[in-house]
This record gives structure tokens, C-alpha cells and sequence, in this order.
């Protein structure tokens, strides 16, 4: 039976946190390569990436594989590609250099212990396997559309408790996290001496089933004058917090942590290493709703532990949208080489409208769930990813530039159709 009073609590991490410094990396370098097909007239649909980043004090290390346009492979004296001794192609590292350095300085770090100015970076990418690629490539050959990257499980859930229909937990904790950076960048007062490096974290309580109050918060957030304690530090931050939290209520008890451990000045890469995709609850849903296990940053949409767990959001937010649900939860599953979805399922957690077999059939007739009939419907294709990589990769605002595209409710009506016509043929 559903549980309608508990306390249930998310965290969030800022784009300073080491490994969200990796992810955006990762991404940058995925946009970099999108924008280098555009650029070249090279097929974007042919782009593919496995990009992971390792970062700690004064290093990154940048690996993994890839298809990209000559103009970012290393050429000969002659103008000839030149490939290593497995015959793979190798990439020229400067460009992918620089997208990262300019990254770290987007970020802000200027710190002893990580430079973007200083920072060593070492560039491992180096061509896709064709053992791998065949099973997206050759696919398209025999089906006129691409296999997917790779198998496994992807999830996606919307439900009403905050108006980009998020969970009210890790919604608040990006929130907060999103307006002391913003002022952090804009160099607001004391805000500005306050470092790139920050995780938050809510508890808010249900009382029938609905979120009610916050009742603890913490915040732990990097800090570059040495001077400041943990009580200076919440004078600072406790204005920004209550703004993010807008209309939900504190808790005249609720418990404030900031900075519990006292200073915060060594942080980021520097203070603990990074690697790309180890924040996935944090991209997602905050645990409120189930998660595959792969990681989004550092992967073209071929893969779709990406594309895949797009589409299950794009469709969840959609069904919640109609008013179908109050709550829903997506899984789609995928295997290698294969174009379509293996299984389409959906949960409505007792509060649907509508039978959930019947919207399973009536999500496959809205939207074509193989990888390329989400690349096309969501137009991935481009170079949005590195603003994903921080705050979640959903509930966000569509951008004008094609972005967050997932967030996008433009499929009520076409689900509503669906599902009307689906009802009438059982009736």
C-alpha cells in the first residue's frame, strides 16, 4: 500500500562538485563534436562518442571513443588521417583541450590546486570500435534505422508535485544550488566569495501524500575566504535558500546544517577526484523514481542509456500533463543492435485515469521509441549537452537553441487521441 505521511529526501550537487566538473567535460566535448559536424558537413546522424573524464588536483584526463569529423583527427606532413597500431584514427587533442579549459574557467576555477589556466590535460580519445559500431550501423543498413548503442533499462517519471512536474526534493535542492551560483557568477556581495564547489540536500515531509514542509536542510558549500565559519557562511547563504524554496513551507523546527564540518576552503578536483557519470541520481530524480544505471554526460545519443531515458521523461511529463496520472513512471528496455524497444512499461502508481496496457500501446503509436525516432522527434542531434550537466537533466526550461527538448508537453493531445481511440475499439 502507498505510504501518504513520511519524510523522503533528495540531493544535489553544483557544477563545481568534482564529478559534475567531469561531466561537463564529457558534454562539452559531445558538443564540441556535434557543432564540428555542422560545422563540416559531416552527417551528424554518424557522430559518436564515449567520452570519460578523471579529474584531481592540477589534472584531467580525458578518454574513450569516437567518430568525428578530419577536421578534429591528427593529420600527417602529407594530409593523411594518422591512425595508431590498432587502426584507429587519432584525434587531434588541442580542440578538445580547449573546450575543457574553457569549461573550468566557466565554472570558476582559479585556485592553486586547480587552474584552468594550469591544469595538465591529457587527451585520450581515440576512434570507435567497429565491433561496437556495427551494431548501430548495421542495423540502419538492414532496417532503414539505427540499432540501439548498447542494451539495458531506462526509466522516466513525472508526477505533480511542483509545476515542471518534478519531485519537490531534488526540484528544491537544484533550486537552491542554481541561485547561490547565479549570484556566485554575477560576484553579488558576499556571494561572490564563495566557491564553485556545493551539494545541498532536502527532507520534506508528506502529509497525505502531497509535499507539506521542509524539515531539514543542508548545505555544504566551498567558501574562499578562510576566515568564515559555519556560522558566517549560513548568514550568507540562508537568504538564497528561503528564495529557492519559494512557497514551501520550513518547518519552525526544521534542522539548518551549513558547512557542518566547520571550513570549506580546498575544494572541487582538488580536494577529491572527479569521474564522469557518478552522480546519476542526482541527473534523474533524486530516488524518487527507479533508475537504470547508466550515465547521460560523455555519450551521443546513439547510446541510449541517453536518448532512451530522454524519451521515458518526455513521455512520463506528457502522460502527467493530460491529466492521465498524477504520477507516472516509464520503463523502457533495449538490446544491442536492435531498433525497437524490447518492452514499453508503464506504472501509474494508483493514480491513473486510464488503463496503464492501454497507454503502454497508445506511447508506442505517438512516438517511434528506436534510438533514431527519438534522435529525430527530440532533434538531438545538436550541441546542447553541457548545459544539461548540472541542476538535472530534467525539469528544466526548453531552450529556444533546442535543448531540454524532453521537457517539452506538446504530446497531450496526441496521447489523449490514443488512448480514446484504443478505449472506443475495446468499448
Amino acid at each position: 500500500m502507498t505510504r501518504h505521511n513520511y519524510l523522503f529526501t533528495s540531493e544535489s550537487v553544483s557544477e563545481g562538485h568534482p564529478d559534475k566538473v567531469c561531466d561537463r567535460i564529457s558534454d562539452e566535448i559531445v558538443d564540441l563534436v556535434y557543432r564540428e559536424a555542422r560545422k563540416t558537413g559531416m552527417d551528424p546522424w554518424k557522430v559518436r562518442v564515449a567520452c570519460e573524464t578523471l579529474a584531481t588536483t592540477n589534472r584531467v584526463i580525458i578518454a574513450g571513443e569516437v567518430r568525428v569529423p578530419e577536421t578534429l583527427l591528427k593529420k600527417d606532413k602529407d594530409g593523411n588521417v594518422v591512425k595508431d597500431a590498432s587502426g584507429h584514427p587519432v584525434v587531434n587533442p588541442s580542440k578538445f583541450r580547449s573546450v575543457a579549459r574553457k569549461a573550468i574557467r566557466e565554472i570558476g576555477y582559479e585556485q592553486q590546486g586547480f587552474h584552468w589556466k594550469t591544469v595538465r590535460i591529457d587527451v585520450l580519445l581515440h576512434g570507435q570500435s567497429p565491433d561496437i559500431g556495427q551494431g548501430v550501423d548495421n542495423a540502419a543498413d538492414r532496417q532503414g534505422e539505427e540499432g540501439a548503442g548498447d542494451q539495458g533499462i531506462m526509466f522516466g517519471y513525472a508526477c505533480r508535485e511542483t509545476p515542471d512536474l518534478m519531485p519537490a526534493p531534488i526540484y528544491y535542492s537544484h533550486k537552491i544550488l542554481e541561485l547561490l551560483a547565479a549570484a556566485r557568477h554575477k560576484g553579488e556581495g558576499e556571494v561572490a566569495k564563495l566557491g564553485p564547489d556545493a551539494k545541498s540536500q532536502v527532507t520534506v515531509r508528506y502529509v497525505d501524500g502531497k509535499a507539506a514542509e521542509v524539515t531539514q536542510i543542508v548545505l555544504s558549500t566551498q567558501h574562499l575566504d578562510e576566515s568564515w565559519d559555519s556560522k558566517k557562511v549560513r548568514q550568507v547563504v540562508e537568504p538564497y535558500i528561503r528564495e529557492a524554496l519559494g512557497d514551501l513551507e520550513i518547518a519552525p523546527d526544521c534542522n539548518w546544517y551549513v558547512n557542518p564540518t566547520g571550513k570549506f576552503v580546498i575544494g572541487g578536483p582538488d580536494g577529491d577526484a572527479g569521474l564522469t557519470g557518478r552522480k546519476i541520481i542526482v541527473d534523474t530524480y533524486g530516488g524518487a523514481a527507479p533508475h537504470g544505471g547508466g550515465a547521460f554526460s560523455g555519450k551521443d545519443t546513439t547510446k541510449v542509456d541517453r536518448s532512451a531515458a530522454y524519451a521515458a521523461r518526455y513521455l512520463a511529463k506528457n502522460v502527467v500533463a493530460a491529466k492521465l496520472a498524477d504520477r507516472c513512471t516509464i520503463q523502457l528496455s533495449y538490446a544491442i543492435g536492435v531498433a525497437q524497444p524490447l518492452s514499453v512499461y508503464v506504472d501509474l502508481h494508483g493514480t491513473g485515469k486510464v488503463n496503464a496496457a492501454t497507454l503502454e500501446e497508445a506511447l508506442r503509436e505517438v512516438m517511434d521509441l528506436s534510438p533514431s525516432g527519438i534522435r529525430r522527434h527530440l532533434d538531438l542531434n545538436r550541441p546542447i549537452y553541457a548545459k544539461t550537466t548540472a541542476y538535472g537533466h530534467f525539469g528544466r526550461k526548453p531552450g529556444r537553441d533546442g535543448s531540454f527538448s524532453w521537457e517539452r508537453t506538446d504530446l497531450v493531445k496526441a496521447i489523449r487521441d490514443a488512448v480514446s481511440r484504443r478505449e472506443a475499439l475495446a468499448a
